[in-house]
């Protein structure tokens, strides 16, 4: 069974990014350079047992090759955060994670996620709830450092009298979203805080980590347990393997191979459950840093299935090919 403080540490993990982390694209990354943890999209517990569940549930979809698999929550009603838990761990995932940190306007202003920061009474009672329902899987938050000021010690104490197995503390308050710099400083704290209390929970830094190098050095300056890295992957798709060359390094064809990958995936996958359109967010991951990359952006995002980006996949990459054979001719003695 899955449990935090058996990971080796420092260990790294990926952070549950809405409507990007979904089980195609943790499987992409899973084939470049997995982490040592995966998190799921998070997930509406109200969603959950409402009519509407199956426009959620795709969030809960997973394969053995994700794997351990952290199912993020969020909601304002401890029975459904019972409930949802009692399923997750049916459902066959390694951990719950309840999300006290998205700072989404439309999301606070219901009383979920930071917002949980000004009413700790409710959080405590969602944490019990969830932990209930989970029976021996372990709950974890991700949090962040105060919700219009920072109330690192007030808050992060709290949680850490709860007895998370680990807490992920993004280093900014909702208030700031994703402005200014994530300050480590607060996040030293929470360490310090742990540490005074004996607790075993385990300590994961969160904010403008963006490569295995910089959380060593977020590491060695706070103490943290882990790190979890979000936007980064967007840089790097092997920033798990710090053995393998970056994807900027990568060639043309290395890299739009991945994205033929990860179109195939998501139409197999989805089978039309999810509209193709979604797939654009991704295609400038695949698409930069090479002659031409920008043009072929442009194509990519008028494309409507898998079979149309092969194409131009492969018709970029035969004239690329051809341009190339004619430049290496044209200076040959």
């Amino acid at each position: 069974m899955f449990q935090w403080s058996k990971l080796k540490k420092p260990y790294y993990v990926l952070a549950p990014m809405e409507d990007v982390t979904d089980t195609v694209f943790r499987r992409l990354v899973g084939l470049c350079a997995a982490p040592d943890v995966f998190f799921s999209e998070f997930t509406s517990t109200d969603g959950m047992f409402s009519p509407g569940w199956s426009n959620v549930v795709h969030r809960l979809r997973f394969t053995s090759d994700e794997a351990p698999l952290i199912a993020q929550i969020w909601g304002n009603n401890p029975q459904n955060y019972f409930r949802a838990a009692c399923q997750i761990r049916e459902l066959g995932f390694h951990g719950i994670d309840i999300n006290m940190g998205c700072p989404v306007e439309k999301i606070v202003k219901s009383g979920c996620c930071s917002a949980l920061i000004e009413n700790p009474t409710l959080a405590a009672e969602l944490y019990s709830a969830a932990k209930e329902g989970a029976g021996e899987l372990p709950v974890s938050i991700k949090t962040r450092i105060g919700f219009k000021i920072r109330a690192t010690e007030e808050w992060c104490q709290f949680l850490l009298e709860l007895r998370p197995a680990a807490l992920t503390v993004h280093g900014r308050t909702a208030k700031q979203l994703s402005k200014g710099n994530a300050d480590w400083g607060e996040i030293a704290k929470v360490v310090s805080m742990r540490d005074a209390l004996q607790g075993e929970t385990q300590i994961i830094g969160n904010g403008d980590v963006r490569s295995l190098e910089e959380a060593d050095q977020r590491v060695a300056e706070t103490g943290v347990d882990g790190i979890m890295i979000g936007r980064g992957i967007f840089d790097n798709l092997y920033l798990f393997d710090r053995s393998l060359p970056p994807l900027a390094e990568r060639t043309p064809a290395e890299k739009l191979g991945l994205l033929l990958q990860h179109v195939h995936l998501f139409e197999e996958e989805w089978q039309g459950e999810k509209p193709f359109r979604i797939l654009k967010k991704y295609f400038k991951i695949y698409a930069s840093h090479f002659d031409g990359a920008s043009q072929l952006r442009m194509q990519l995002v008028e494309t409507e299935s898998a079979e149309e980006v092969e194409e131009l996949v492969h018709n970029f990459l035969a004239s690329h090919s051809s341009c190339h054979e004619t430049q290496q001719e044209a200076i040959s003695p």
